[in-house]
C-alpha cells in the first residue's frame, strides 16, 4: 500500500482535534479523511480537500477553489471536494469552521441516506445481499426489521440452501445498526444455538 504524503496533515489534525480522532483510508487513488466513521475530507496529491456544502458555498465563490477531480473511462470528473488554499491554512478559525461545516453536512447525508431504507445502507448488507433479501420479499430496511433476522436468514435459504451462519449473524448486526462482530457474545450464542436447530 502505498504512503501517505501530505505535509499539511499535521497542521489539519491539530484544527479539527476537537472534533475527534482523524482516521484514514486509501480511496479512489487518494486518501479519506473521517471522524466517527463520517468522511469529510479528502487527501490527493499531497493536498487536502474539504466536502463542499451549501454552507461552504461563499467561501469557494469567492476563493475559486479548484474542484478534486478523478479520471474515470478516460474522462475527468469533478468531485464535490474542495482545495484547501494557502489563506485557509493561515486562518486556522476559518479553517476549523469549514471543516467543521463540512463535517455536519456529510452527517447529514448519512443519516438521510440510512433513514431512506436503502438495505444496503446498513452495516453488514452489500449489494449483492440487498438483491438477495428483495428477492426473498424483504425489499427495504423496514421490512427486515419486521421480520427480524431469524425468518430474513430462513427466507433466503429457501433460494440458497448453503446459507452461512456469518449470514444470521450480519443480518442481526444490521438490524441493531452494528458491525456483526460488535454483536454481544449472549446474543452471537442465542442466535446460533437456534440456527443449529434449522
Amino acid at each position: 500500500m502505498r504512503k501517505l504524503v501530505c505535509p499539511r496533515l499535521p497542521q489539519f489534525q491539530a484544527c479539527v482535534s476537537p472534533l475527534g480522532q482523524l482516521h484514514t483510508r486509501p480511496l479512489f487513488g487518494g486518501y479519506s479523511l473521517a471522524i466517527d466513521d463520517t468522511v469529510f475530507a479528502m487527501v490527493a496529491e499531497g493536498n487536502i480537500y474539504l466536502k463542499a456544502c451549501e454552507q461552504s458555498a461563499a467561501y469557494r465563490v469567492e476563493h475559486r477553489n479548484p474542484l478534486l477531480t478523478l479520471r474515470r473511462h478516460g474522462r475527468i470528473v469533478p468531485l464535490k471536494y474542495y482545495q484547501i488554499d494557502d489563506t485557509l491554512w493561515r486562518d486556522e478559525q476559518q479553517l476549523f469552521r469549514l471543516s467543521l461545516l463540512s463535517w455536519q453536512s456529510a452527517q447529514r447525508e448519512k443519516n438521510c441516506r440510512r433513514a431512506s431504507g436503502r438495505l444496503k445502507d446498513l452495516p453488514n448488507i452489500s449489494f449483492h445481499m440487498e438483491l438477495q433479501l428483495i428477492h426473498a420479499g424483504i425489499p427495504d430496511v423496514r421490512t427486515l426489521r419486521e421480520v427480524g433476522a431469524q425468518e430474513a436468514w430462513l427466507r433466503l435459504r429457501v433460494n440458497n440452501a448453503s446459507l452461512s451462519l456469518s449470514v444470521l449473524l450480519a443480518l442481526e448486526g444490521a438490524i441493531a445498526g452494528v458491525h456483526a462482530a460488535a454483536l454481544p457474545t449472549p446474543r452471537r450464542q442465542e442466535l446460533l444455538e437456534w440456527a443449529a436447530t434449522r
